[in-house]
């Protein structure tokens, strides 16, 4: 084929794709079912026209277009980077983090439970050995349930079903395509066949390989495109090399796993890009690759089923039932996954509970498509396997993949209608009906403000008024259904909504520019964790999770034993400027949703709701300002800091709206307005640096503000701040127990704590301390200390405080008046008496 007539084919298939969107939605089936039935049947038409040659339409030429050949490398090197990477680069990894455990048993068990399944079942009916029996299983066990995630978003499926279906989408590809990698050995002439060993060695170096190739790719990529930050084509351009060059790098260089190298690029990169991009470019490059995937995706669905007439042409009856036996197993298997493994998650607390109807639509959603057919092409292609391997996969593989898009791909929208995932629960339904009533009642009144300020035709306005108050009366009636609601359901749909609304307002946030990429992604996934878990758990749910996201996590728990052990401060630091950061804008956000349950809530859930909720939205509101006090008392200076930096960049963003109403009013020319933007964006780039936390200098700072330690000199204090250990402690720890000897002496360097003896309490705050009269009487006091408030504390030893007593005479006259107050007899040298 000439350059012509490439471009030509090229040009009708994006003419395919862009008419198979409307007639998949027309027809109400799957978009890849249309692509693949399309498909089919021009390959179909290219057999025929090129046996026909020029007879075919009377015009000789014609059957040249048709008469091209595709590769298995087009799918493998070109069309599937491109897929893989878009759905890595798109996932919520935060939130995926979270049902890792199910989405690995759907991607990868499930894969190998197919495998073995659909090869020890076809063994007794072929001639075909055991090791190419088992890599038509790995051919056909990925499964592509596009389809079936589509119409899960359709109809508000829970949002944590979706995610480990799209989990499961991505990650069986790069399972299945290793195993298949492994088993094709097997059947190669000429190639030693691995043993046990190889293959315990072998398949993890595949994988870990893979892994290791796709995170250097993907940092350096991503430090690559922080130094291209002022030129967005760049960046993009970059961006489409990073999965092409990381596949090639893994296979051809190391003989690694490309594929899973790419899904580890795309993650990575998906993980440090929001904060190496600013947001626009950022947002931009995804739009990008989402254009990219689209095309690819339908590029190789189209392709693939243009193959299908050709690996199908010397079918047999016999044929007909292996297919039959490769779908009965395969359909064992993802039962077993299903109804066994899936329940054993759910009830060890691993994996959310699937409803019996949405596990029905994932096993007849499972669809196969363009990736089995580019393994199977690879086998017939391939000169090292036999003829009658390549015969057999080329048809098994080419018949399940028909019968799963023909079959089940038709009769998915019609089987998720039977089980009636497709209609809204009761509940919901009636919600929709207050809120069509609210809607129309609002609609009302602007419509008469709108006819009475432009003086309308009263005769018209009237008759249009009789026609809307009729259907207005219509939706009156039916929200009056909602009376029939459960207040505890009534609040657990205002909870969601407000949830919602605060999400919302995250993502107006960052597009202000408010908050960084980064931070906004990590706020995203909490508001997300939110709205599913009080969806299904109400307020409790609401109330506990909204604690969650100010918890510490383990994470920060590591990092604090990083500090206070090993002296490694930045991971701290970084957690603590982060929760510093993320809790302000929180603060903020909580404070603006009162006004959302006023204004829009209340309309549709009465004031009893709006008033619990309020109470509800108070309570985290305390609880977040609770938390945001507790780190202004840890790291004095450094709160103020950050809401400096957060106050310039509002008044950098309101100046920037300054600047463009200018420009669109014309009072500014275009000079001076890119002269504007440019200034603006460096004092941007400048606001954007947060101050480092130096955990430190912290400490050192809390020591020269500490009463005890006012009388020594600088060099004294540095001394000290290198014995002393920093410690923050929450609300309601235990800092010592009765029956206790301590070893330790507690400075407060802020907040409070309270002293229990002898059935009386005492309090003692900022500047005080407490553990020197058990150490120095050496006796175990009947004492219990506990914080009351988010506290600091600076700790010290016994030699070391013993050391600091010698040198200074405040401190032992802070010790002998503590003793004297509690009637305890220290024999100590040098204390006064």
């Amino acid at each position: 084929m000439d350059v012509i007539t490439i471009v030509g084919v090229v040009a009708g298939l994006f003419i395919i794709i862009s008419l198979s969107e409307p007639l998949a939605e027309r027809t109400r089936l799957p978009y890849t079912v249309v692509l693949a039935i399309i498909g089919v049947i021009i390959g179909i038409l290219a057999i025929y026209a090129v046996d026909t040659g020029p007879f075919l339409f009377g015009i000789p030429e014609t059957f040249l277009v048709f008469d091209f050949s595709i590769r298995s490398n087009v799918f493998l090197y070109v069309l599937l980077p491109t897929l893989l990477f878009q759905v890595s680069l798109g996932l919520n990894l935060r939130r995926m983090a979270d049902d890792w455990v199910p989405i690995l048993v759907m991607a990868v068990l499930a894969v190998i439970v197919a495998t073995f399944a659909i090869g020890f079942a076809l063994t007794p009916f072929t001639s075909l050995p055991l090791a190419a029996c088992l890599m038509l299983g790995a051919i056909v066990a990925t499964t592509d349930p596009s389809a079936v995630v589509s119409i899960f978003r359709n109809i508000a499926a829970p949002q944590r079903l979706t995610r480990i279906v799209e989990g499961e989408s991505l990650l069986n590809d790069a399972a299945a395509i290793a195993l298949f990698g492994f088993f094709l050995t097997f059947v190669m002439m000429g190639v030693p066949n691995p043993t046990l060993r190889d293959a315990l060695v072998t398949f993890p170096v595949l994988i870990f390989g893979g892994l290791t190739v796709g995170w250097v790719a993907a940092r350096f990529c991503a430090m690559t495109l922080a130094w291209l930050g002022r030129f967005p084509l760049a960046q993009i351009s970059l961006s489409v090399a990073l999965p092409y060059l990381t596949y090639l790098i893994a296979e051809r260089w190391f003989g690694f796993s490309g594929v899973i190298a790419v899904v580890m690029a795309g993650m990575t990169l998906n993980y440090l890009g929001p904060g190496r991009l600013s947001p626009a470019n950022w947002a931009w490059l995804r739009e990008v690759w989402d254009l990219l995937a689209h095309w690819a995706g339908a590029l190789i669905f189209l392709l693939a089923a243009l193959l299908v007439p050709g690996l199908l042409a010397d079918i047999q009856a016999w044929d007909l039932f292996l297919i039959a036996v490769v779908v009965v197993a395969a359909m064992a298997a993802r039962l077993f996954i299903l109804y066994a493994i899936l329940p054993s998650l759910t009830w060890l607390g691993l994996s959310p509970r699937v409803e019996p109807a949405y596990r029905v639509a994932i096993l007849w959603g499972g669809l196969r498509g363009a990736v089995t057919l580019a393994l199977a092409l690879a086998v017939t292609e391939n000169l090292r396997v036999t003829i009658d391997i390549k015969r057999e996969v080329g048809i098994l593989a080419t018949g399940f993949t028909l019968f799963t898009l023909l079959v089940q791909g038709t009769t998915l929208r019609r089987v998720i209608t039977y089980l009636g995932l497709d209609k809204l629960s009761p509940l919901d339904r009636a919600l929709a009906n207050q809120v069509i009533a609210v809607a129309l009642a609002n609609v009302r009144e602007e419509v008469a403000g709108t006819a009475k300020r432009h003086e309308l035709n009263r005769e018209i306005v009237r008759s249009e008024a009789k026609r809307f108050a009729a259907r207005l009366d219509t939706a009156m009636q039916k929200a009056e259904t909602l009376d029939d609601i459960l207040d505890r359901d009534r609040i657990t749909l205002g909870l969601v909504a407000l949830a919602g609304r605060e999400r919302d307002m995250i993502l107006d946030t960052f597009r202000e520019q408010l908050i960084s990429a980064r931070l906004a992604e990590r706020m995203l996934s909490d508001a997300d964790r939110l709205i599913e878990r009080t969806r299904s758990g109400g307020r409790d749910q609401y109330r506990a999770t909204g604690r969650v996201s100010l918890a510490r996590g383990r994470w920060y728990g590591f990092a604090v034993l990083l500090h206070n052990r090993l002296r490694m401060s930045g991971p701290l630091a970084r957690m603590t400027a982060d929760r510093f950061e993320i809790m302000l804008n929180q603060r903020l956000i909580l404070r603006d949703l009162h006004g959302h349950i006023d204004g829009k809530i209340r309309r549709i859930h009465g004031r009893r709701v709006a008033d619990l909720l309020h109470e509800l939205l108070k309570r985290r509101e305390d609880e977040t300002k609770s938390a945001l006090e507790g780190l202004r008392l840890q790291y004095p200076g450094y709160a103020e800091e950050i809401e400096r930096r957060f106050i310039r960049r509002i008044a950098l963003r309101l100046e920037e709206r300054e600047y463009d109403t200018l420009r669109q009013d014309g009072l500014i020319g275009r000079e001076l307005f890119t002269t504007l933007k440019q200034e603006l964006a460096d004092k941007r780039k400048r606001a954007e640096t947060r101050p480092a936390l130096d955990l430190a200098v912290q400490k050192t700072e809390l020591i020269r503000r500490f009463p005890l330690f006012a009388e020594m000199s600088e060099e004294g204090r540095s001394q000290l701040a290198r014995v002393l250990k920093a410690r923050y402690v929450q609300p309601g720890d235990v800092l010592m127990r009765k029956w206790e000897t301590p070893r330790d002496v507690c400075f407060i360097a802020s907040g409070a704590v309270e002293i229990e003896m002898a059935g009386q309490k005492h309090r003692l705050g900022r500047g005080e301390m407490f553990g020197q009269l058990a150490l120095l009487s050496r006796q175990t006091r009947h004492i219990q200390v506990t914080a009351i408030s988010h506290c600091a504390l600076l700790v010290l030893d016994e030699p070391s405080f013993r050391r600091l007593m010698r040198r200074s005479e405040t401190i032992r006259n802070a010790v002998a008046e503590s003793a004297r107050r509690r009637g305890v007899t220290i024999d100590e040298p040098g204390l006064p008496g």
